[in-house]
């Protein structure tokens, strides 16, 4: 197993978490697509810089770090027994080497009260989908798209109607 840490996000890292968040996100959107893509939300960004400070303003962020070395990143919202993970990133040199998974280990281990953890993704990031279903155990739940929007978040109506209109999963692990 990798030699992986979660550190809380420093002020003085933020800005640098930011754009790397955004470079793994952008990277998966033209593996898949090329440079055809259109489901950015701005400025050529899968993820908006609005999106990832509001997640880390509302929940907890933590840099993945591997042998001292800044890999990725993980911002997660826990209430009682029930935990989002909002955003999870490897960089793109750190794809397939067992990162994300040891980080998402490790995001179990610091919080043991949670029994229900749920993310989303959209239907077109099959590394994800992997590696949500068969590497970390999570099940697919629910598909939200233009005629089954998240009942709960109006905002992700709106982006699922311009940004993934071909949906997005809703995935949980129950433990």
């Amino acid at each position: 197993m990798n030699n992986i840490k979660l550190i809380p996000l420093q002020d003085s890292d933020r800005e640098q978490f930011i754009l790397d968040n955004q470079e793994a996100f952008n990277y998966g959107a033209l593996e898949e697509f090329g440079l055809r893509d259109n489901h950015f939300e701005e400025n050529d960004q899968i993820i908006s810089r609005e999106t990832i400070e509001k997640s880390i303003d509302g929940g907890e962020a933590y840099r993945i770090v591997e042998d001292g070395r800044s890999v990725g990143g993980v911002i997660i919202k826990v209430e009682g027994n029930k935990g989002d993970l909002d955003i999870l990133f490897v960089t793109p040199k750190g794809h397939s080497k067992g990162i994300g998974y040891a980080a998402w280990c490790e995001v179990e281990k610091l919080h043991p009260e949670v029994k229900i953890w749920e993310t989303v993704t959209p239907y077109f990031e099959k590394r994800n989908i992997h590696f949500y279903v068969n590497r970390c155990g999570f099940h697919i739940v629910e598909f939200y798209n233009s005629h089954h929007p998240d009942p709960n978040d109006l905002e992700m109506a709106e982006q699922i109607d311009e940004q993934f209109p071909e949906g997005m999963f809703r995935f949980e692990k129950r433990l």
